[in-house]
Parts: C-alpha cells; structure tokens; sequence
C-alpha cells in the first residue's frame, strides 16, 4: 500500500509540474502609443553645447512644453547620459520602459507647462566604442543623438527651435534655414523634427565652401572640413568634376527636390568614416588626402554620386515600406534592392559621367564587382532579396565567410541587375530608349517638391514597362527572389564586354588596394588580406579554405620567407610553373601551423575585355550627357 500511495503522490506532482501549473512570467507592461498624425501642442527648445571636443561630450538643455498632467513617454537616443528632468524647478522621477529600454516614462504634475531636461551625449572616444564623431578639429552632430521627443505624434509633426554652440572660430555647414549666430552659439528657424533630424551638422577649424552651381535658383554647396588647411586645396579640375556630377544629376532626374542642396564632405583620418544620405544634404567622411594625392583615392570616388542619387531615390521617392511616421516605428527593406542597387548602379555611371572616374576607371570598377558575383558560391542557396534583412539580422559586423553567407549584396548585385536591365532596353529599342528615361520619369515626378512619395514594386514594374515592354515581373523575380540562378552578368555582355581574368591588377585596382592598405588574392587563392598578412577574408571552397584558413589568421611567412603583398604574389606567380605547393605559415593568437596550398593556376585579377560582336552600350551608358 506506501508502494502506491508513494506512486499515487509522484503522479499528482507530475500532473502539478507537467501539466496544468506551467511557469507563470510576469505580463508585458502596455505598449508605447502608436504615432498620430496630429499636431503636438507647442514647440521644443534644443540648445547643444558641442563645444567639449577633447573629450567628446555634448552638453544638453531641452525644453519640451505638456499641455496636461499626467503621463507622459519620450523616446530617446542610445548613448543619453546624466539625465535631469524638471518642472517649474522642482526635480522629477523618471522609469526606463522595460521593453523599449530606449524610451522613458515621466509623470508631469498638475500645473506644469513644460518640461526641462539636461543630459549629455558622450560620444565614442575609441573605434572599439562606435564612430568617432568629435575630434580637436572637427566635429559631426546628428540630432537625432541629442534630443528627447514624445512618444505618439508623426515626426513630421514635432515643431522643434535648436541651437548648438561650437569651439571658438569654427565653421559649421547644415540644411537647416535661418542661421543666426551670436559668438560661439548658433540658432536656427523653427522647423519640424523630420526635417531637423535630416539635417545634420559637420563643423572644424578647417574649412572651405566651393559652389558647386554658382547663381543656380536650387544652388548646391560643396562643405570641405579637414585635419589640416593644406588638405583642402583642391585644383580647379577637381572642383569641376565635381561641378559635373552636379549638372549630370540634373540632366538624368530632369528635377530637384530640395532648395538647396549641401555635400558635408570631411577629409580626415580621425574622424569616424560615414556615407549616410539626406533630403537635402549627405554626411560623407573620406581619407585625408582625396584631393592631396587625387590618384589614390580613386575607388573612393564614387561615394558622393551615390549618396546625391539618393536625394531623388531614398528621400524624395521612397520604398513604401521604408517610409516611416516616426523614429522609432521599425522600418522594412523589402525594396533595398531598389533603394541601394538602383542609387548603386548611377553612382557608378554618373562617377564616369561627371569625369569623378575616367570611362577606364567605371569599367575596372564593374569587373571587380562582376568578378565579386561571379564567385559568390552563396548564391546557390540565399536570394538577393533575402539580403536586404540583413542590416537587421548581422547589425552590419563583418561576415565570417561573406562569399557563402552573403552580405548586403542587394547594393552591387544589385547594380549588375540594374545594368542588366538598362542594357536590355538598350538593345530591344536599338538605342533609342535606355533606363535614363525610366529615372526621369519616375524620379523626376513634383520639381521641387519635397513630400516624400512611396512606391512599391508593382510601381516599378508598371513605370519600366512605360519604357519597354517587357515582363519585367519575371524579370526581377528570377534575378532578385530567386537563389541558384546564373550570375547577372548579362548587362556586361549586351554592353559588349565579357569578364576575363589575368595576372596583372588593373590600375584601379592597385590604386584601391593601395588605398585600402589590403591584397586581393581571392580569385587565386582565395583569400583577401588586411595589413600584415592579417586574413579579411576567404573565399568559400576555395585552395585557403580547404586548408582550414579562416578570418583572424595572419600569414607570419610564405615559403620560408617573412610575409609581404608582393612575395606572396612571386610565390603564386612562380608555382604556375612549378610542382612545389606554396607553403605559408599561419598564426592564430599563440598557434601555430603550416599548411601547403597545391594551387598552380597563376594570379587571377578581374578585367573586362571589349567583345567586337556585340554592340558598344557601356561606353554610351558612362558618357557624359549634353544639356
């Protein structure tokens, strides 16, 4: 009988544990209030003190007027510090939301007609923090670091009066009208936090303004801030490539969405490297010497066509679902593919256009990039469409193995399909029609307006087949929805080029590795190298990898003799004729190990040779065009 009333009390716990009494977690708290489009009542005061460059810090005062007591919940930005909140002098609680831990919630008491907070952003003061914003000559604010906003309204709707205060004698450059400056303070007009936060401002000791348009009605600035004086000096034919791509821009989109538009190009080695793309303005960070030493910095010149394209394509017309009401609503970049490729592919044609990149340049340029997809082996399991998750599911840290895992390669396949596209239409109206007209007629809708419009796929679709017909559905859905299929290559061969590999890099690329300070051995051995033979990357199942080569490793020496690019490249050289593998010594942390790659097939660099039996599109495609 104790046998069964033992089994008995067993049984009724495991029915207690296992089946009816499971865990009990404590319930979410409500959701923060979904934006409206209403107004908010009153308009908020920001005032920056932007003047702590040494260390960094930004010192905040921010005034938000409440039209009633109650409860009230502000979002804000990831690195907010020391915050103090007031009213009427009297200090109040806050409480960080438990599941938006970047938004706070603040009771505001009866009586109370605004709100007043101090706090500080401290910015990065090592890479291993995040980007270096701020350094002893220069500095980049984004508002959006510095302010506190409440939650429920469209950002559009937000009324917002700011003012940032620089070190002595700084010279500062930003979208934003009404600029009054009292010493070392400047105040700007009123607008609405959209606009505010689309405007960033890039400041510095060294600075210098170049109208790109001078007397144009919608004038466009060219913003130089650098780490010396003698960096800004930029030759009269610099300048007018420049002056170029601003004209071939307007000739391609035959409109202009913005008042004005100012490039914010800073030419450091201390600040923090950025391309980020605005209504009316782009925040761009260079090496220091883009203009000292013009040559070298070639592969990085295509960075300010790419983010001006995205004025008309990203700000003015919009993926529907990358259009959000507010900061915080989660966007979506099903389109990115559109967004980055398409603003890709005229980055790399107006580059040429403009004379930023000779015709030479445009078409070293396109090998790489086809060389790239020609070898991505993750092609074969992962869509193009599948990448644009990634700025979400990788955060943008570097891929382990990027040619089998893929990586934001909605941008340059991107640009291969769009090519593939311009070429098709090229060929099937024998010249007469081109791409060009589908961004004219698509981007170029509402001259000076700047209201964002979305568009969603069928919307393209539909705006191509205006241009040709062509079951451009199908089109897209083999080339972007689809894994395994054949590299997009076919733009290149309509253009009348076929890719070819030889043993010498192209001038572009040596100028690009020069720049980038790495060796680009990853259609040979496949591998790609930073500085000290440390390894960047592995081409998957390539002669490295099946040695077990990962990232991380560095190459201590090649064939007995300690590492350089070029003995590295003698040795791949040399065992094209020769049975011996080339043997490296590898290092991780404290190990090592040597292995023997048997790889006799010579140097490969990409080049893109001219194919006499089709026609010469590419060269019309990357030719400047007359006004």
């Amino acid at each position: 009988m104790a046998f069964w009333r033992a089994f008995a009390l067993g049984a009724a716990v495991c029915v207690a544990f296992g089946g009816a009494a499971q865990p009990r977690g404590e319930p979410f708290p409500a959701a923060i209030v979904e934006p409206r489009d209403v107004a908010y009542a009153g308009v908020i005061t920001l005032d920056v003190d932007a003047s702590d460059v040494t260390r960094g810090i930004f010192r905040v005062r921010e005034r938000i007027p409440v039209a009633q007591a109650g409860a009230l919940t502000l979002l804000y930005p990831q690195l907010l510090s020391g915050i103090e909140i007031s009213a009427g002098g009297k200090s109040l609680e806050w409480r960080r939301d438990p599941v938006n831990v970047y938004a706070f919630h603040v009771d505001v008491p009866t009586g109370t007609r605004a709100l007043d907070f101090t706090f500080q952003f401290v910015s990065p003061t090592q890479t291993n923090q995040g980007r270096i914003v701020a350094t002893r000559e220069m500095l980049n604010l984004q508002w959006e670091a510095v302010l506190l906003y409440p939650a429920g309204y469209y950002s559009s709707r937000i009324r917002v009066v700011s003012s940032v205060k620089l070190p002595k004698d700084w010279r500062f450059a930003a979208a934003l009208d009404g600029a009054a400056t009292n010493g070392d303070t400047t105040r700007f007009a009123e607008t609405d936090l959209e606009t505010l936060v689309d405007s960033p401002l890039f400041a510095g000791k060294h600075y210098r303004l170049v109208e790109l348009d001078r007397g144009a009605e919608r004038p466009t600035r060219l913003n130089l801030f650098a780490d010396r004086p003698d960096q800004l000096a930029a030759t009269t034919e610099q300048l007018e490539s420049h002056r170029n791509l601003v004209q071939q821009a307007r000739l391609l989109f035959g409109s202009q969405h913005f008042d004005r538009y100012d490039f914010l190009l800073a030419l450091t080695d201390r600040m923090g490297g950025i391309g980020l793309e605005h209504h009316r303005s782009t925040e761009i960070a260079v090496d220091s010497v883009y203009f000292t030493d013009w040559s070298v910095a070639t592969s990085e010149r295509d960075v300010l066509p790419h983010e001006l394209v995205h004025s008309w394509n990203g700000k003015f017309r919009r993926p529907a679902d990358l259009w959000t009401p507010s900061f915080e609503t989660p966007m979506r970049g099903s389109l990115l593919w559109v967004y980055e490729g398409l603003t890709q592919y005229y980055g790399f044609v107006l580059a040429a256009r403009s004379g930023l990149w000779s015709q030479q340049d445009a078409r070293a340029a396109l090998a790489m990039t086809a060389a790239t997809y020609q070898h991505r082996v993750g092609r074969e399991w992962r869509s193009v469409a599948d990448t644009t998750n990634d700025p979400i599911l990788s955060a943008r840290r570097p891929a382990p193995w990027r040619s089998w895992l893929r990586n934001e390669d909605y941008y340059s396949e991107g640009l291969l399909v769009w090519l593939d596209a311009d070429t098709l239409i090229r060929e099937r109206t024998d010249g007469r029609r081109s791409l060009d007209d589908f961004a004219r007629a698509f981007f170029g809708i509402g001259d000076g307006s700047w209201m964002p419009v979305t568009y969603t796929l069928d919307d393209v679709v539909a705006a191509l087949s205006d241009v040709l017909e062509n079951d451009w559905a199908a089109f897209f859905r083999e080339r972007i929805y689809e894994a395994g299929a054949e590299p997009p290559l076919d733009g290149l061969a309509r253009g009348g080029y076929r890719l070819v590999f030889k043993d010498e890099r192209s001038e572009f690329q040596r100028e690009a590795e020069s720049y980038g300070r790495n060796a680009d051995l990853s259609y040979s051995l496949g591998l790609l190298f930073g500085e000290s033979g440390n390894v960047t990357g592995v081409q998957w199942d390539g002669p490295a990898f099946n040695q077990g080569v990962t990232v991380g490793t560095q190459v201590v020496a090649v064939d007995g003799v300690s590492y350089a690019n070029e003995s590295l490249r003698r040795a791949v050289t040399t065992a094209k004729t020769a049975r011996e593998p080339i043997e490296l010594l590898l290092r991780n942390g404290d190990q090592y190990r040597t292995v023997a790659l048997d790889y006799h097939g010579g140097l490969r660099y990409p080049h893109l040779e001219r194919d006499e039996a089709a026609s010469d599109r590419l060269t019309d495609i990357l030719s400047p065009r007359s006004p």
